[in-house]
């Protein structure tokens, strides 16, 4: 994962001198510091408000689960896991700016642990039960792995996981406490940096001079239109060909994100979510040119398929690949994921001029 300014440096399009000249042109600056205004205010700022929210009433559950353990208290962690990766997969697709800075992001999402080394790290740190490893301080000094929703995930839904209604302040808890409390830290750092009127906020929504980021409004909708394009392609690539790429003989379904608790349609949604929040609220089909209409009428049906389609897929992603029925609805979403990426790099971004000779679609 790149710092912002390098996925900035890598989205701004090739072009010789005459099309750079024609995309300056067809791209309508005037209309972007209010694109920029509305993206900040209305969607990221909003976002990642939830997101602590939500880590902070997840720390707490945690906490009463420790301190009094029961099927409700258990059931009440759980919800608000889930609450939690919802609120985060909204939010997830802003993988610029601060969340990358101290890496924050992996912090948060440890994904995807392609060999499994996480996973032995969290389960040898349950096993051996040290207490120094139960608190906020020591998760936050960790590995990633350690630290983030997966390594939560598995203290409430995996292996031994049953326990946790059983052992009153028992190390298994209060390490789950402990990854909460230190998500929901990360989460308030990340609020607090977009929410200081002269910090990240400020710089995005004034492109040129005044900003720290961006030269001009051109670099800046280059930016935002990169978190769609490599928001879109994550669908794809990081979230479904992950565990099937077309083959149940061939589909891993245990690669899925948050297989354990049943989140990963869940998850997907919220991602898609993120994407049709900050098209639409952000004003983005704003800047294109009279005409180009159809260009944002497709990407909302995109959207609205995608979102309707994902959360009706079993929860159960190993009975879902497994059925015909189901895995035809995943295959609707790989294909129209591509569409979305393609639709908002090639369609979108070659209307309003920022895609001449390089397609949004590349890069990491």
């Amino acid at each position: 994962m790149r710092h912002w300014t390098s996925l900035i440096a890598g989205l701004l399009f090739c072009a010789t001198a005459a099309q750079q000249t024609e995309a300056a042109e067809a791209l309508n600056e005037a209309a972007v510091p209010a694109v920029m205004q509305r993206a900040v205010d209305d969607v990221i700022r909003p976002g990642y408000r939830a997101m602590h929210e939500r880590s902070t009433q997840l720390a707490s559950a945690m906490d009463a689960l420790c301190a009094a353990p029961s099927p409700d208290t258990l059931a009440t962690a759980k919800s608000a896991f889930g609450d939690t990766v919802a609120a985060w997969s909204r939010i997830e697709i802003v993988q610029t700016g601060p969340v990358l800075e101290k890496n924050r992001f992996e912090h948060i999402l440890f994904y995807p642990d392609r060999k499994g080394v996480g996973l032995k790290q969290v389960q040898a740190l349950i096993a051996k039960a040290d207490d120094a490893d139960a608190t906020v301080e020591a998760v936050s000094k960790k590995s990633v792995a350690l630290q983030s929703l997966t390594a939560l995930e598995y203290v409430l839904f995996g292996t031994g996981a049953e326990t946790l209604v059983k052992d009153k302040n028992g190390f298994r808890c209060r390490y789950g406490a402990a990854i909460a409390g230190n998500i929901g830290n990360v989460a308030a750092e990340l609020s607090s940096e977009w929410d200081d009127p002269n910090g990240v906020g400020k710089s995005w929504t004034s492109p040129g001079n005044n900003s720290a980021d961006f030269a001009d409004g051109k670099e800046a909708i280059t930016a935002l239109l990169g978190i769609l394009v490599h928001g879109a392609g994550n669908v794809r690539d990081q979230r479904l060909e992950t565990f099937y790429k077309g083959n149940a003989d061939t589909a891993r379904p245990k690669m899925a994100i948050y297989w354990r608790s049943g989140n990963t349609w869940a998850a997907i949604t919220g991602n898609l979510e993120g994407l049709q929040t900050l098209w639409q609220k952000a004003g983005m089909a704003d800047l294109l040119p009279a005409g180009q209409h159809a260009t944002a009428d497709k990407i909302d049906v995109l959207l609205k398929q995608l979102i309707e389609t994902a959360p009706t897929i079993k929860p159960d992603v190993g009975a879902a690949v497994a059925d015909a029925g189901e895995r035809a609805k995943i295959d609707q979403l790989l294909a129209e994921s591509r569409d979305l990426t393609t639709g908002f790099s090639d369609a979108y971004g070659g209307a309003i001029g920022l895609s001449a000779g390089f397609s949004f679609s590349d890069g990491d």
